[in-house]
């Protein structure tokens, strides 16, 4: 399932672009441009995490963050044109869990999201396993199984697989890959990727010349096959 996004901005000229980019890189946006709304719809669908602008037409966003607090943990990155330290400081003991000055990388903030939802599923409840064909993993046991058989991988490549198995179904860029498995700061070759795909289809393909579960989209990136696609062709 895609993690959603709820994005409160009130100028359409960073809203707009903010949540294709978002929807680009895998998540769901909802764009809201007051505190109004971004209460009735924080309300009505529990977002993964709040994109929060502090400067809204009919209050402040800081007022949103506390009344959120009230009765919840969602992360909550708060977005703004003002880069004083009292803001910061303000802005993080209300509950925020960072705090972007704008204008932003759109590339930075998207990692800054995969990292509080990684800190977040990590701190949190047991992680749900997933199953597609023949491969179950169990992100808490950190466990493998291939047609009810043990397989045994490296940390890495348990990220990988866990990332496109979550992901099953959706083109996942390489660059996402890299900035989720390894580190958005990676300055290796990008090769390294290309490697630890290879490994994962001789660990978990019958025949990994001709991969069922990991397919190549040339030039973008991998996809997981999905349960209803990896079913039929078995």
């Amino acid at each position: 399932m895609r993690p959603r996004i709820l994005l409160v901005e009130d100028e359409s000229a960073i809203s707009e672009p903010l949540a294709a980019g978002l929807e680009r890189e895998g998540f769901d946006a909802e764009v809201v441009a007051t505190a109004e709304a971004a209460l009735a719809a924080y309300g009505a669908r529990e977002p993964d995490l709040v994109l929060l602008d502090i400067m809204l037409p009919d209050g402040d966003g800081r007022d949103v963050a506390r009344e959120i607090r009230r009765s919840s943990d969602v992360p909550i990155v708060m977005l703004t044109a003002r880069g004083e330290e009292v803001d910061r400081v303000v802005g993080l003991e209300l509950g925020a869990d960072d705090y972007v000055v704008k204008p932003f990388s759109a590339r930075e903030l998207v990692a800054r999201i995969r990292a509080i939802l990684r800190r977040g599923r990590a701190g949190g409840g047991r992680a749900k396993p997933v199953t597609i064909g023949e491969i179950h993993i169990d992100p808490d046991a950190r466990s493998v199984t291939r047609a009810g058989e043990p397989v045994e991988l490296a940390a890495k490549e348990f990220d990988l697989l866990l990332h496109l198995m979550r992901n099953a179904g959706r083109v996942v860029r390489r660059e996402e890959l890299m900035d989720e498995v390894w580190d958005p700061h990676w300055f290796g070759p990008t090769k390294t990727l290309d490697v630890h795909i290879s490994w994962l289809r001789k660990k978990l393909e019958a025949d990994p010349s001709d991969p069922r579960y990991i397919t190549t989209v040339r030039g973008v990136g991998f996809r997981f096959i999905p349960a209803e696609e990896a079913s039929a062709a078995g």
